[in-house]
């Protein structure tokens, strides 16, 4: 084999076997960052991985939300108009958390309760995030009357 064409073989090696480490080292980082989105239905019907961070969302049901006196513990329900489920959360609720309002949470499902590590809520009164939208349209609702009905019907 000719010396050029033995370094060309070689450096192209070099980058494809270093393209690949790299590609791979970004996949297994990425891979801990991808939260799926489960509606109520689903994490109460036994759809989703026990102790593996999700993401989750409704309308948060009004009469349900319990502050702690002692420390930031709150406990809330979020529905899709068909199932609610259970949510814990400990830190600062975002200003526009509301009962009757969509609320997107991040964290576990575990022993029946979501354990959130996070609460995301709606930025204005027009807006529902896509994810809530589409977990009530699939109960055959529309989202906008269910959280209005969870609103002031209860």
């Amino acid at each position: 084999m000719h010396p050029v064409r033995k370094q060309r073989l070689i450096t192209v090696l070099v980058i494809v076997i270093a393209s690949s480490i790299a590609i791979g080292l970004i996949i297994y980082a990425l891979r801990g960052n991808l939260n799926a989105f489960y509606p109520p239905t689903k994490i109460v019907s036994g759809d989703v991985p026990i102790g593996v961070t999700i993401r989750g969302g409704g309308c948060v049901v009004p009469g349900s939300v319990e502050r702690s006196s002692a420390n930031l513990k709150v406990k809330f329900d979020i529905t899709d108009g068909a199932n609610s489920v259970s949510v814990k959360y400990e830190g600062l609720l975002p200003d526009l958390f509301e009962e009757g309002e969509a609320a997107v949470v991040t964290g576990k499902y575990m022993n029946g309760v979501f354990v959130a590590q996070e609460v995301l809520a709606k930025h204005d009164e027009n807006y529902v995030p896509i994810e809530v939208k589409e977990a009530v349209a699939a109960t055959g609702a529309d989202h906008q009357k269910t959280c209005e009905v969870v609103k002031y019907d209860s």
